[in-house]
């Protein structure tokens, strides 16, 4: 062989191809010392990630330094100093602003709302029947969450805070009467609380439709594009499911809520944007029905 194309030769099977560049993604810090909502996101955004490392590159997470409400959050996508990535409920706002993953994260039961109550108003809510009586009560919601314009436009009394942990100790003041929580978030936040006389209400639960995504900015469609591929390979592989189920922060959500067993009020939901995936059976959770007794 020639020398120069022996030369040739060893170059192009020498020549390695450049390292993919580490992806260093920042995520949301809890909002609160006591607040453990953050860990399943987290743990599923790790899983979507590596399902495309072999084809993206590796990356890391790191959690923001500071403590941010979800209207902060969102808003920093879009800064060079804040966070790069935001798991929180959709909206027709939110989707306008910032560039959705639709893929249910909770595969829809976020929006199921379970109350966290004053214990000496237990009664109370044993004897509701009807939507009327609910409305009559009032709700508690931190300002900028979704949820107070989907509540009031159903016609509920809705009564408002500016921080997540204050929330609390409205509910224990008599400030509102309830403070509807997802059915992930309610059993880990209700052990924290009960030193405020507060208890989860056993027998009510408010369903409008309400997935959360990662929500990144805008001018991110690659991260989009890989975060989604990652999630869609899970689904199809049987591992998102896996996390779904088996999570500590989730699993006491199956085992305590009991949802066929609960009175349900369904509402409308005016912030649901029309390109939500309703349609798509394999990105929400099917209630079991209860074991028939004839």
């Amino acid at each position: 062989m020639p020398f120069r194309l022996l030369l040739l030769f060893c170059c192009l099977f020498n020549t390695r191809l450049p390292a993919a560049e580490l992806l260093v993604l920042r995520h949301i810090a809890p909002e609160s010392r006591q607040d453990t909502r953050n860990y399943y996101f987290i743990d599923l955004l790790n899983l979507a990630l590596k399902k495309t490392e072999a084809s993206a590159g590796p990356f890391e997470l790191l959690s923001y330094a500071a403590p941010m409400n979800q209207s902060r959050a969102l808003s920093s996508l879009n800064q060079d100093y804040g966070v790069d990535i935001v798991w929180t409920m959709t909206s027709n706002e939110r989707e306008l602003n910032y560039l959705p993953i639709r893929v249910p994260l909770l595969k829809g039961l976020l929006g199921h709302r379970v109350f966290l109550i004053h214990k000496k108003n237990r009664q109370k809510f044993a004897n509701i029947s009807t939507l009327e009586q609910l409305q009559a009560l009032s709700a508690g919601q931190e300002n900028g969450w979704p949820d107070t314009e989907i509540l009031k436009s159903n016609g509920f009394n809705v009564v408002t805070g500016y921080q997540y942990a204050g929330l609390f100790k409205m509910l224990a003041d008599h400030r509102f009467d309830y403070f509807p929580r997802g059915m992930n978030e309610i059993w880990q936040e209700a052990p924290i609380y009960t030193g405020l006389d507060l208890m989860v209400e056993p027998g009510i639960v408010v369903y409008y439709p309400a997935p959360i995504y990662f929500f990144v900015a805008k001018n991110n469609p690659a991260l989009a594009k890989r975060i989604e591929t990652g999630l869609m390979l899970a689904i199809r592989d049987g591992s998102f499911e896996q996390l779904f189920l088996s999570h500590p922060s989730n699993q006491e959500m199956f085992t305590k809520t009991r949802l066929e067993q609960r009175k349900i009020f369904r509402l409308e939901n005016p912030l649901l944007p029309e390109k939500t995936p309703l349609e798509n059976p394999e990105l929400w959770y099917q209630i079991p029905r209860e074991p028939s007794k004839d």
